[in-house]
């Protein structure tokens, strides 16, 4: 144990610098690049999926909520806009499919890079909607931004998938 050293004669650096070596091994422990990508994955999909469970009455079937969203008060703040979104029950349908799909896929850790690459553009309209949101919708973009670059980690179906085909470098 750290408490049971003895502190050498000429000062305390070498306790120090092992004291500090130990506290960097535990975080980077519990920081592994696996479990960060896990947390990303299920962070950037939580309020994605919050809000397309809000825009389904039933299996395929929109509510009226979700369509007077996209008929009446969502605008797409674009110069010379704004604008109302053109098809508001197809852009409803689709953005209810890619808030419910996308978020399973990150969780799963399957096609995951595509699944985050979606949700990407997803924030993109999300900001052209409601731009005072841009740090929220920042960060959601910095999470998908840093899965499409590091991947689903070794806890995902991917992982998995990659293992069984022969294609991870652990099997190498």
């Amino acid at each position: 144990m750290i408490t049971d050293q003895r502190l050498p004669a000429g000062g305390s650096l070498p306790t120090l610098g092992l004291l500090i070596e130990k506290a960097n091994h535990l975080v980077q422990t519990i920081a592994s690049p696996s479990m960060v990508q896990l947390v990303l994955r299920v962070a950037l999909a939580v309020p994605f999926w919050r809000s397309g469970i809000l825009k389904w009455g039933g299996f395929l079937k929109l509510n009226d909520t979700a369509v007077t969203l996209f008929t009446d008060e969502f605008m797409l703040h674009l110069p010379g806009g704004p604008y109302h979104y053109p098809a508001p029950t197809v852009m409803a349908f689709l953005s209810g499919c890619g808030e419910i799909t996308f978020p399973i896929l990150l969780v799963l850790g399957l096609g995951t890079r595509f699944a985050a690459l979606g949700l990407l553009l997803m924030t993109v309209i999300v900001e052209l909607t409601v731009p005072d949101g841009w740090p929220v919708h920042i960060t959601w973009a910095a999470m998908a931004l840093g899965i499409m670059a590091y991947g689903p980690g070794r806890v995902s179906l991917d992982h998995l998938i990659g293992w069984a085909l022969g294609l991870t470098a652990e099997t190498r």
